[in-house]
């Protein structure tokens, strides 16, 4: 009886829903699916489950009558607040800077063809395979979500076709572009010499150069996958999300791009495989 009353009680509670309640519902699930979207691609999900933890303690002394613990959780929680937005600054800003552009949709969806981004990605590892050898220094960005407007209009536009041979002519020593930066686009070049804004971490290794800082500055002010290589020693680098991940192997560095730059899909589907591609290419 109690299970046919609640039944009856939640179908005459959905008949009260109207068409704006619906929209109310659509908009805020599409809301909640970007904000995971850019969660997921960072540290961010990580710091929600202990807040979740933290939130599961506050509401256990007060069931348990804990009031000293339950006092103190309640402050930090006041204040963790606000240490949450200083914490998430750069992520809040790279959000708002989405909702404020033209790319919003970009929030939702890959943004670029597959097929291209995963060809410039076998390009960019040969390439760099190469320059590692030969200690040619080289940095190299990828785009997502957010398109990198304003550093791409610093440097020499291009659009072309990404290849291992183009980005060691790009970062030959002699050539005119080679200090900048090169950005990757919907698996295009998008533009080569571009100015990048340098990290403000004061924590980062005294060994880093300027291209590292320049590469870890970018990928802390946006969604950018960065790929360093280093001039002094030949060893490459990846920098995601302010992080940066160093001395990698050209099958490590594969590996990374394809994690961060193809959707889960174009993971299972028919990949390059470097070494067989090498292996063409000299003996075909």
């Amino acid at each position: 009886m109690d299970i046919l009353d609640t039944l009856s009680r939640a179908f005459n509670y959905i008949k009260t829903i109207g068409v704006a309640d619906m929209f109310d519902i659509l908009i805020i699930a599409i809301l909640l699916f970007g904000l995971f979207r850019i969660a997921n691609r960072t540290h961010i999900i990580r710091v929600l489950k202990g807040i979740l933890v933290i939130l599961f303690i506050l509401w256990l002394s007060g069931v348990l009558g804990l009031t000293m613990i339950n006092f103190l959780l309640r402050n930090a929680v006041e204040l963790g607040v606000i240490a949450l937005v200083i914490l998430f600054q750069p992520e809040l800003r790279r959000f708002l800077e989405k909702v404020g552009s033209n790319h919003f949709s970009g929030i939702f969806s890959a943004g670029y063809p597959m097929i291209k981004v995963e060809t410039a990605i076998t390009q960019t590892v040969l390439a760099c395979a190469d320059m590692s050898y030969s200690h040619t220094g080289a940095l190299i960005i990828f785009s997502r979500d957010n398109h990198l407007s304003d550093p791409i209009s610093t440097g020499t536009i291009l659009d072309a076709a990404v290849t291992a041979e183009l980005l060691k002519n790009i970062f030959f020593v002699k050539a005119p572009l080679h200090d900048g930066a090169v950005i990757i686009r919907d698996g295009r070049i998008a533009a080569a010499g571009c100015m990048l804004p340098m990290s403000s971490n004061m924590n980062l290794s005294k060994e880093l150069g300027m291209r590292h800082r320049a590469g870890i500055g970018i990928s802390e002010q946006s969604d950018a996958v960065v790929v360093i290589v280093s001039e002094e020693t030949g060893s490459i680098s990846v920098a995601v999300d302010g992080m940066l991940k160093r001395h990698l192997s050209t099958e490590t560095v594969e590996t990374l791009l394809r994690r961060e730059l193809l959707p889960e899909d174009g993971q299972k589907a028919r990949r390059w495989n470097l070494k067989d591609w090498v292996r063409g290419k000299i003996h075909g």
